[in-house]
């Protein structure tokens, strides 16, 4: 008897072990994902962590950080990992490629939106619509599609200093709690962007240090604000950040897509109109075919097996 319990007990944790394990790498995966929506020009981190799943239990613990705090640790550590690997690579990457190819690649983080945007809307009516939610909905995509429209050029370059990589991080941090406010778009706008990306890549602290101050500091002071709006207004907070997404989205087009097919960039990037062309929706497709099958890896191994 005591032979059959071992041998199922080793069963068990044969089978969980691996459970456990890809969803660790799946979080890293995630956080690589959200690390480079916070410097993606048009996204956010913010939209990417709704769209995976990590949004809300993100501002559950940051709104009330001792509790379960050992176990939000565990649960976050792979996407803190996955969030700083995927904002020094792409911060290598706006460097070397992304200024040709630019359209490809936010062709393909739509590609990401787009494919899980009917789940996002599935969750945002768990607890049912109203006409107010849809309201709420097209006046929020209209305000961003705006806000990224009106400020679609360069405004004034800002000369870099501690305070002002402390306010750019706030920036990113409000992109964490505001899904769907672009802080790359803003940093664009005011001449900081590529310095940043720069400084990153350096691994310059002069840099790297405000900005993670401004970051911290922001998210804490809005996280518990947000925990509450959720807990009070969950139908409308989600379907005030579902126009965020869809506005940010259709937004990116016209500000970052198109722009990207000027004849000088198409000359650097070595490729035709039609070729460019061609290349977004293939990058759009496969985006979206991503984003599906990463969907159904995460309905296979759900969270709750590994607390």
């Amino acid at each position: 008897m005591n032979k059959f319990m071992d041998e199922t007990k080793a069963t068990e944790s044969a089978t969980v072990k691996p459970h456990a394990m890809v969803d660790w790498f799946i979080r890293l995966i995630k956080g690589i994902i959200i690390g480079i929506g916070f410097i993606l020009p048009g996204l956010s981190g913010g939209v990417f962590a709704v769209i995976l799943g990590i949004y809300d239990k993100l501002i559950q613990f940051l709104s009330d950080i001792r509790k379960k705090f050992l176990q939000n640790i565990a649960f976050f550590f792979p996407v803190a990992i996955g969030m700083a690997i995927g904002i020094v690579i792409f911060s290598i990457f706006v460097e070397k490629a992304f200024g040709n190819y630019a359209a490809q690649f936010i062709c393909l983080f739509v590609g990401f939106v787009v494919g899980t945007f009917p789940s996002l809307y599935k969750t945002a009516g768990k607890e049912g619509r109203s006409a107010k939610d849809f309201i709420l909905f097209a006046v929020s995509t209209l305000f961003i599609f705006i806000l990224m429209m009106i400020g679609e050029k360069q405004l004034t370059a800002v000369p870099p200093g501690f305070l002002v990589w402390m306010g750019s991080g706030a920036l990113i941090g409000l992109g964490v709690v505001v899904p769907g406010m672009s802080p790359s778009n803003f940093l664009i706008y005011f001449g900081l962007y590529d310095k940043m990306a720069i400084g990153i890549k350096d691994f310059d602290f002069g840099v790297i240090i405000p900005l993670i101050i401004g970051v911290v500091v922001c998210v804490l002071m809005f996280a518990k604000l947000a925990a509450y709006l959720f807990r009070r207004y969950y139908s409308e907070m989600y379907h005030f950040i579902l126009g965020m997404v869809a506005g940010s989205s259709l937004a990116i087009f016209p500000t970052v897509v198109f722009p990207a097919f000027h004849a000088e960039r198409l000359a650097a990037s070595g490729l035709s109109f039609f070729g460019s062309l061609l290349l977004c929706v293939v990058f759009l497709v496969v985006g979206i075919i991503i984003s599906y099958l990463f969907s159904k890896v995460e309905e296979k191994y759900p969270r709750e097996e590994i607390f």
